[in-house]
């Protein structure tokens, strides 16, 4: 297995095992040592082992509103809320 750097200037992770379990088993423990969700898998066998593309969300990533401004907010029911204009 490899992994990314603390700054996030990568988002792809390779995993490989002999099972399926095995492949489970090391993408549950990279998720709970790392505190990250991943964004997208893609999990094939390559001659008799299971190997995984993985892509982490971006920490990088801001939501502006259309002006560049930061009135963006996440409601308590996980709703996005973007304000249009600035005050």
């Amino acid at each position: 297995m490899s992994t990314t750097t603390d700054d996030n200037k990568r988002n792809a992770l390779f995993f490989e095992a002999a099972s399926m379990r095995e492949l489970y088993e090391c993408i549950f423990a990279w998720q709970e040592t790392n505190r990250k969700r991943l964004l997208s898998l893609a999990i094939n066998n390559d001659r008799g082992v299971f190997c995984c593309i993985a892509l982490t969300n971006p920490t990088e990533v801001t939501i502006v509103n259309p002006y560049g401004g930061s009135n963006v907010l996440v409601t308590d029911s996980g709703n996005l809320a973007v304000k249009i204009y600035d005050d």
